[in-house]
C-alpha cells in the first residue's frame, strides 16, 4: 500500500504568534484570523499566526484585514494585491478552506475565527504567496494569442458577427487566478502534466472564436490522455470560480471538438 508524506520542512509545527487586539469598544466586533506563516530563509518550518482585529476599525473584505494587520501589527506579512476590484486575480487564497479572492470576500461571509492559507497543491515563497511558475509555463503552451494563416484585411480588423462574440462569453473574463486548478484534485495529483482547469478554459477561448484559423493544431496539442482527459468532472473548478465561469463546461467543449473530428 502506498503512503504519501510531506516533506519535513512543510509540516506545521511549532506555536505561532498571538496578537491581541487593544483597545476594541465592542469585543463582540473583534474577529480573529489565523494565518499561514512560512519564510524560507529563517529555516524554519510553517506556522499559524493569530490576529485580532476590530471589525470597526477595518474595512469589510479580508483584503481589508491583511491590510491592517500588515501596516499596523507585523509588516513583515507577504501575500500579492493589486487592483482590489476582483480583475486582477493577484489576491487569490483559501480562506476557511475555500478558494477565492481576498478583495472580494466579505469578512462577515466567514463564520467564526478565519483561517487564511495560500492556494492549496502550489510551492510557497513565502507566507500566502505561492509559486505560478509551472501555472504559466502551462498557459504559454496553449499558445493564448490569435493565431491566423490568411492575411488580415487590408487596414480593418478581423470582424465577427454579435453572434460569434457571442461565444467568448464566460471565456474572455477568466483572471487567471488560479483558484479553479488549485481546487482541482486532479490537478493536484497530476499538474505536471494535466494543464488543469484555468489553462483548458484559456485553451477553449481560442478553440471558439471565430477568427483563429488553428483549431486543428490546438487540439493536436491538447488531444492527450494527460493534459486533457484527467478531467473527472468533479466540478470543484466551477464551484469556486471568483468570477462565476465554467471551466468543466469549457473541457466538455474541447472534449467535444475532440471528438467530432474524428467521426
Amino acid at each position: 500500500m502506498a503512503t504519501f508524506t510531506l516533506p519535513k520542512n512543510s509540516r506545521i509545527t511549532g506555536k505561532g504568534q498571538n496578537h491581541k487586539a487593544e483597545g476594541a469598544a465592542n469585543p463582540a466586533r473583534v474577529k480573529r484570523f489565523r494565518i499561514y506563516r512560512y519564510d524560507p530563509d529563517s529555516g524554519a518550518n510553517p506556522r499559524y499566526d493569530s490576529f485580532e482585529i476590530d471589525l470597526d476599525q477595518c474595512g469589510p473584505m479580508v483584503l481589508d484585514a491583511l491590510f491592517k494587520i500588515k501596516n499596523e501589527v507585523d509588516p513583515s506579512l507577504t501575500f500579492r494585491r493589486s487592483c482590489r476590484e476582483g480583475i486582477c486575480g493577484s489576491c487569490s487564497m483559501n480562506m476557511n478552506g475555500a478558494n477565492g479572492l481576498a478583495c472580494t470576500t466579505a469578512i462577515e461571509d466567514l463564520k467564526g475565527d478565519i483561517r487564511i492559507t495560500p492556494l492549496p497543491h502550489m510551492e510557497v515563497i513565502k507566507d500566502l504567496v505561492p509559486d505560478f511558475t509551472h501555472f504559466y509555463a502551462q498557459y504559454a503552451s496553449i499558445k493564448p494569442w490569435l493565431q491566423t494563416v490568411t492575411p488580415a484585411p487590408s487596414g480593418k480588423e478581423r470582424l465577427q458577427s454579435p453572434e460569434q462574440r457571442e461565444k467568448l462569453d464566460g471565456l474572455y473574463e477568466c483572471i487567471l487566478c488560479a483558484c479553479c486548478s488549485t481546487a482541482c484534485p486532479s490537478y493536484w495529483w497530476n499538474s505536471d502534466s494535466f494543464l488543469g482547469p484555468a489553462i483548458l478554459l484559456q485553451a477553449y477561448r481560442w478553440l471558439a472564436d471565430s477568427r483563429d484559423e488553428m483549431t486543428g493544431e490546438r487540439l493536436d496539442s491538447l488531444e492527450d490522455p494527460f493534459r486533457l482527459y484527467r478531467c473527472h468532472t468533479i466540478m470543484n473548478c466551477a464551484n469556486v470560480c471568483p468570477k462565476g465561469l465554467s471551466p468543466a463546461r469549457a473541457i466538455a467543449e474541447t472534449k467535444k471538438l475532440v471528438a467530432e473530428r474524428a467521426i
